[in-house]
């Protein structure tokens, strides 16, 4: 029985310490260089149902069920989505547009696994006729997300979404 006691005790110390030690926040982006000028590129990116045409997510469930409601590619549109495994199930809502510069979203996932993050795409001269576009988003991790987040690297998994996702941009808008 104390053995008991004692194996119980140092799992707690294990799963306290791993919380304590998890990262506490997240912030994963990556960016893409366009040969299009920010005025092309910014209307097209906020338009939230032009992901269809680039999101990797999109291309993992091409039959996903999708909803939306508000004006898109103004504050407060809201797209909603349930699909498989790959793209679960969430929304996502425009929080805060700058024109020409800014993009802002929330974030919600439902499934596979409950979380919330904000969202964003920035945009800039990138030298004449071209633009840096950055996709990122960006949270906190509560417990037990805490935990996990020593074994799971996000930026490693969700980066290479972003990747894939910025190629299929740019090669939409540079074909155009």
């Amino acid at each position: 029985m104390i053995i008991f006691i004692y194996v119980i005790a140092a799992i707690l110390v294990i799963i306290i310490l791993l919380a304590a030690t998890g990262p506490k926040t997240y912030n994963i982006h990556r960016s893409i260089t366009i040969d299009k000028p920010k005025e092309v590129v910014f209307p097209y990116l906020k338009l939230v149902k032009n992901q269809d045409h680039w999101s990797p997510w999109k291309k993992k469930d091409p039959t996903m069920k999708q909803e939306y409601s508000g004006v898109d590619g103004e504050v407060g549109f809201k797209a909603s989505w349930e699909g498989n495994k790959d793209v679960g199930v969430g929304s996502q809502t425009i929080t805060k547009i700058i024109e020409n510069e800014r993009i802002e979203n929330y974030l919600v996932f439902l499934k596979p696994w409950k979380s919330e993050s904000n969202g964003y795409y920035t945009v800039e001269d990138a030298g004449p006729g071209q633009t840096k576009v950055v996709w990122g988003f960006s949270g906190n991790n509560k417990f037990p997300a805490t935990v996990f987040m020593n074994f799971f690297n996000m930026d490693k998994a969700v980066g290479k979404d972003f990747e894939e996702g910025l190629e299929s941009l740019k090669k939409i808008l540079e074909d155009a």
